[in-house]
Formats: C-alpha cells, structure tokens, sequence
C-alpha cells in the first residue's frame, strides 16, 4: 500500500473534487485522510476586505457585524462537510477516512500528516484574495512547516492555488 494523503478542506468535496484527487492518485492505492476544521478562525479584517475584493459589499458588512459563532453549530456544520467529502471521495485509492479537527488547521494537518508518515498534503478551500496574494493561506503555511510540498486546490473546480 502507498503512503497517505491527508487533504485538508473547509468546504464539502464534491465531483469535481473528486476527480482532482483522483487525478492525484494515479490509480494508485494511497488511503486518504480528510480533515476539517470545527473552526476556520478566520481573522475579521482580512475577511471583511476579502469580501469586499469580491464585490460583496452586503456580506462584507454584515460578516463585520456578526456575531460569533456558536462552537456547537461549528462543530456539527464540520461534521457535515467531512461527512459529505468522505461520501465524495468513497472508493478511491485505499479507503477514505476523516476527523473533524479542533484549535489551528494548520497545526491539525502537519501534526496527522506526520503522525501517519504521509508522502502528500492537499489543501482544498474557496479562494482567499488577501490570504493567497500575500501566501498566508493554509497551504502555503503548511508546505513552510512540512518542508514538502502542499498542493492547493480550490473547492468545486479545476483551479489550483499557487503554494
């Protein structure tokens, strides 16, 4: 069997996804590992000018004046998205499973990648304007910690992020 592939996602995988990591495997038997996180901590400034990169002027302001979201319904909304990838991505390479991760994302990925020696990390979001031009997005905070490379994708297409 070949080493693991731990793919961190903050979105529900789905066909499109599907096929990207199929791609990836090659036809090879790698288990995959799907991770995702019972919290983003998005930072609310960079999220309040990423939606304004976007033109969302509407959800710009009302994400500024929300309020914090209840730990509960973020866990059990985590536990839908990894419910719905593990769903997405049965039956490839081999055997899919996944966690729903507490605290840092990042500090979850590079800590399941090491603790199961896998050779690949995968990081699937939406695109962040800010985080990706400046390279504080996930990938590339993991790929700085792992010192291997960490392929990002974006959720849903075809897209990759540059990490």
């Amino acid at each position: 069997m070949s080493d693991p592939i731990v793919i961190l996602t903050e979105e529900p995988l789905g066909l499109e996804d599907r096929v990207n990591i199929s791609k990836l495997l090659d036809g090879g038997d790698s288990p995959l590992v799907v991770l995702v996180p019972s919290n983003t901590e998005r930072h609310l400034l960079v999220d309040f000018l990423e939606n304004l990169s976007l033109l969302d002027i509407a959800k710009a302001f009302r994400d500024l004046t929300a309020q914090s979201p209840d730990p509960e319904v973020e866990r059990a909304e985590a536990s839908e998205t990894l419910a719905a990838s593990l769903a997405a991505l049965a039956g490839l390479g081999g055997g899919v499973t996944g966690e729903v991760v507490d605290g840092d994302a990042v500090a979850g990925l590079v800590s399941k990648v090491r603790s199961v020696n896998a050779a690949q990390a995968v990081v699937v979001t939406r695109p962040h304007a800010i985080a990706d031009t400046f390279h504080t997005d996930w990938a590339n905070k993991a790929q700085d910690q792992l010192g291997l490379p960490v392929l990002h994708l974006y959720a849903g297409s075809g897209f990759i992020g540059d990490s």
